[in-house]
């Protein structure tokens, strides 16, 4: 689904997001002051394909995400509370997971959020839509970036929600790794070819395949490779 009215405004909270080959970190920032970071994200996607978001203030961790060999559906874990991201068709970048930050309240049932995309040449845009189908989030990844690898716009009434920053930044992080390994993986093109499509349930959203995190620091993700060794991935 392409948004060719949703151009960035600079008026809109923006994070920044730079990435450092040295220890294969990210720091985010609000764009207006780079100088102090808001997450410090770990990628370790070469190991147990797991990305991992701390605060760069206390280093507690925010949440997690972990994209599958296999499946298309990429697991997420946010202030302990897990989740999937499935995948709305096979072979069109469409996505839903359930949100409880963009909720009328925290005693609401959690509301469908659906990502879609667009891209060009620099750019692959990555588009969160909420429950009415309002755009609340532009994930813009550049793709030829070296360090500077994109930018999270957020927009709407929520726009400065702690709350949603967090699982924007969880979520939109998740899915355009996903898409990555997937546009280069031979195993989630047939991953996809068998891959259960349509929309997310309560149960699926909150039973994932994977335990993202392990006893002791939630952000080691240590039990993952095990798990990716020992369990059969569902599609």
């Amino acid at each position: 689904m392409d948004n060719p009215g949703l151009q960035e405004n600079p008026k809109n909270p923006t994070l920044q997001i730079d990435f450092t080959w040295r220890n294969f970190k990210a720091r985010i920032s609000d764009r207006a002051n780079l100088s102090d970071p808001i997450y410090i994200v770990d990628f370790k996607v070469h190991t147990t394909r797991c990305i991992v978001v701390k605060s760069a203030i206390d280093e507690t961790t925010v949440g997690a995400g972990i994209i599958h060999i296999f499946s298309i559906h990429p697991d997420y874990e946010l202030h302990g509370r897990k989740g999937t991201i499935k995948a709305l068709k096979r072979w069109k970048t469409s996505y839903t997971h359930l949100s409880n930050a963009f909720a009328p309240s925290p005693d609401s049932t959690p509301v469908t959020m659906t990502w879609t995309s667009s891209s060009n040449f620099k750019t692959w845009d990555f588009v969160c839509l909420d429950d009415q189908q309002m755009p609340v989030a532009k994930f813009s990844g550049n793709l030829w970036g070296v360090k500077k690898i994109g930018n999270i716009e957020f927009l709407g009434p929520k726009s400065t929600s702690v709350a949603a920053r967090d699982e924007i930044v969880v979520t939109g992080l998740t899915l355009f790794y996903t898409m990555i390994i997937r546009t280069s993986s031979l195993l989630s093109f047939f991953g996809a070819i068998f891959a259960r499509t349509g929309p997310i349930k309560d149960s699926a959203a909150t039973t994932p395949r994977h335990d993202i995190t392990g006893p002791g620091d939630p952000g080691t993700a240590g039990p993952l490779l095990e798990q990716e060794a020992g369990n059969k991935e569902l599609v």
